[in-house]
Formats: C-alpha cells, sequence, structure tokens
C-alpha cells in the first residue's frame, strides 16, 4: 500500500503543471473568441440591411373608378300575366260538328272558333216566326173592327201582348241559333282548346271550350311591404330580368297602386304594365323585378368587392405611385354589383378590386391586372 504523503506529493506536482499553463490557454482564448465575435456581429448588421433595403410589393387588382347612373330600386319577383284573356264556354247546348282553330292559333276578335249542330234552333226559330206569323194575322183583323168598337179592350190587349210575346219569341230563337256558332270575344293566341269534335257541350257549363290570351301587353303583379308605399307612384319604371330567355332585360311600368294595406301580410298589390310589341315574352314566364325610385346621374361608381368596411366606416385603397393609400369614402345608391360615391373620391383614382385584405394603409403594390 502507498504511503499516505507520497500521494499528496503526486497530486501537487500535477496542479503546478496545470497552473503554469493556464496564462497560455488563456491567452489562446482570448485571441481566439474577439476574432469569432467579431465576425458573427458584422454578418448580421449586413443581413439586417438587405432586408431593409429588399420591400416586398404585395399584387392587387385594380381599376379606375367609373362615372355613370344609377337607381336607387327595390327588388321583388313576378310571374308575367296576360292583361286580356278570356275563357271561351258554350252558351247554347248541341254536339259539337267542327273545331276551326287550334292550339298557338292567332285569332281576330268574332272569327269563329267552333260549330254546334244547330238543326234544333233552326226549328225553332222557324216556329216561332210562324207563331209571329200568325198572331200578325190575327192582330190586323182585330184592328180592323177595334176602332169601330166591336171588340173589347180586354181581347184587344191580350192579342196584343201575344203578339209582344211571339216577337221576343223570335228573337231568342234567333240569339241560340247564333250562339250554336262559338265566336271569338277577343283577339288573341288560342293558349288552350279542350273542345272535341262529336262531344256534347251544355250551355254556359263550366269547362272552358277555349282559352284566348292577349300578349301584345302583359302585366306583373308584386306585393311590396307597407313601408315601400311612400316611395311608389304611377308610372314609375321597374326593370324586369326574364331568366327563360338568357336574362333579357325589359322595361315596364307601373299602371296601378291598390290604396290598402294587407293586414296579414303587411303588403300592398302593385300592378305592372308590361310593353310586349314583338310577342317575345310569354304569359306564366318569371322574372325578377327591380322598382326603381330614383336615379343620379353622373354618378361615381365603384365595384361593391373594392369597398372595406371597419368599425362601421367604408373605405377603399387608392394606388398611386405603387403605394396604397387608405381613404375613406361615403356611399349612396347601390345596384347589383356597383356602389355610389358621394364622398372621398374625386373620380380620376384608380380603386384596388382585388387583394385589400392583406393592405395596410401606405402598403407598396404591384398592379398585375390579368
Amino acid at each position: 500500500m502507498p504511503d499516505i504523503k507520497d500521494y499528496y506529493d503526486q497530486v501537487l506536482t500535477m496542479e503546478l503543471k496545470y497552473t503554469a499553463l493556464l496564462p497560455s490557454l488563456t491567452l489562446a482564448l482570448l485571441l481566439s473568441v474577439p476574432l469569432s465575435g467579431c465576425g458573427n456581429v458584422g454578418a448580421s448588421d449586413a443581413a439586417e440591411t438587405a432586408d431593409e433595403d429588399i420591400a416586398l410589393n404585395i399584387p392587387v387588382e385594380a381599376q379606375r373608378v367609373a362615372t355613370g347612373t344609377i337607381s336607387s330600386s327595390y327588388n321583388t319577383t313576378a310571374t308575367l300575366e296576360a292583361k286580356e284573356e278570356a275563357f271561351v264556354v258554350a252558351r247554347a247546348s248541341g254536339i259539337i260538328e267542327a273545331i276551326f282553330v287550334e292550339e298557338g292559333d292567332y285569332v281576330e276578335k268574332g272569327q269563329v272558333l267552333a260549330q254546334l249542330d244547330k238543326k234544333r234552333y233552326e226549328l225553332n226559330l222557324t216556329k216561332a216566326r210562324a207563331d209571329l206569323k200568325g198572331i200578325e194575322q190575327e192582330l190586323a183583323k182585330i184592328d180592323k173592327v177595334y176602332s169601330k168598337k166591336l171588340v173589347s179592350d180586354d181581347t184587344y190587349d191580350k192579342l196584343s201582348a201575344q203578339y209582344e210575346s211571339a216577337k221576343a219569341s223570335v228573337k231568342l230563337a234567333e240569339l241560340d241559333l247564333n250562339e250554336a256558332t262559338i265566336t271569338a270575344p277577343i283577339s288573341g293566341y288560342i293558349a288552350e282548346r279542350n273542345a272535341k269534335v262529336g262531344n256534347l257541350t251544355e250551355s254556359f257549363q263550366r269547362e272552358r271550350m277555349f282559352h284566348i290570351v292577349q300578349q301584345r301587353e302583359l302585366q306583373g303583379i308584386v306585393y311590396l311591404p307597407e313601408s315601400e308605399l311612400p316611395n311608389v307612384v304611377k308610372g314609375q319604371q321597374a326593370e324586369l330580368t326574364i331568366a327563360a330567355l338568357n336574362n333579357t332585360r325589359v322595361n315596364a311600368f307601373v299602371e296601378r297602386i291598390s290604396p290598402v294595406i294587407d293586414a296579414e301580410t303587411g303588403t300592398f298589390k302593385v300592378t305592372l304594365r308590361v310593353p310586349n310589341p314583338q310577342e317575345t315574352l310569354k304569359a306564366g314566364m318569371f322574372s325578377d323585378v327591380a322598382l326603381q325610385y330614383a336615379t343620379h346621374d353622373n354618378a361615381t361608381l365603384l365595384p361593391r368587392r373594392a369597398l372595406v368596411s371597419i368599425d362601421n366606416k367604408v373605405s377603399v385603397f387608392v394606388v398611386k405611385d405603387g403605394v396604397a393609400s387608405k381613404v375613406d369614402i361615403a356611399t349612396g345608391f347601390e345596384s347589383g354589383d356597383m356602389v355610389e360615391v358621394t364622398q372621398g373620391l374625386s373620380g380620376n383614382e384608380q380603386v384596388v378590386v382585388v387583394g385589400h385584405q392583406n393592405l395596410k394603409d401606405q402598403s407598396p403594390v404591384d398592379v398585375v391586372n390579368g
């Protein structure tokens, strides 16, 4: 076992060796650390300077403010209806012998549509005329002796009454004969034909033989909330969009305004007159209706998508010299995708319409309209 004194002598010798090397190690560290540290600081400063020099422009789409006409309107829907139409029913009874028109045909007022069997009515007219002729002959004989007071007043009055009744019977028989021929009560198109040759029709039956519509002028019925009553006047213009005709737009006009409010729905009825000189519109078509209240000409117009609404303020981003500036505006009428600007713009600005969600005031931008 080594002596304890020898052990401590060895430990002391090792400490003296390390103490002698310490100044050299310290100097080496002092020389190496500053060199490394100075290099990193310089690189960081250079990177920061480079970041400040590189400004990232935000890509946006922009367009010039437009000047045009815009109207304030109330939007609703309506189904076009024939302004003039007639449901033709038979006034006489009989077998249908002939039909002269088909669905889609245009007919004039008074044109023959169908013919009923009229033999019975011809016989009734012949009988009524014969009865009238007999009474006329008898009355002529009575007249000769009545002036001489050879016939009582009562007899003469009864015969005169029979004469008037016979004349009325003749007129009724003539009317029945005429009504065996079915004619058009108005001019228009045959929209529906229910009559068939050989069928028996009864006088004034509920089933209609023909449905005739006049389509040179149609009408649309709309129901507006009572709050809109002060804004609607007779002759006011409305614009109809017909989806069935590739969204064709046509003008209509307020023709009648109901003076009463429906207590259950809180609405009132407005009838629109829809001119249709080319007859391209058809009864039953569905349409979107924009009832125009007022129109502003030479208005400053923007697409609705250009607006930014924050904290009850409406703003847009105006691009000038590659910088987007936020400008507060006031708006007026709105129609479709367009909005009227009443304050904030002069009318010559270029306004961001796509990409403004990523912008702040004075943001650098690149206009990249496709």
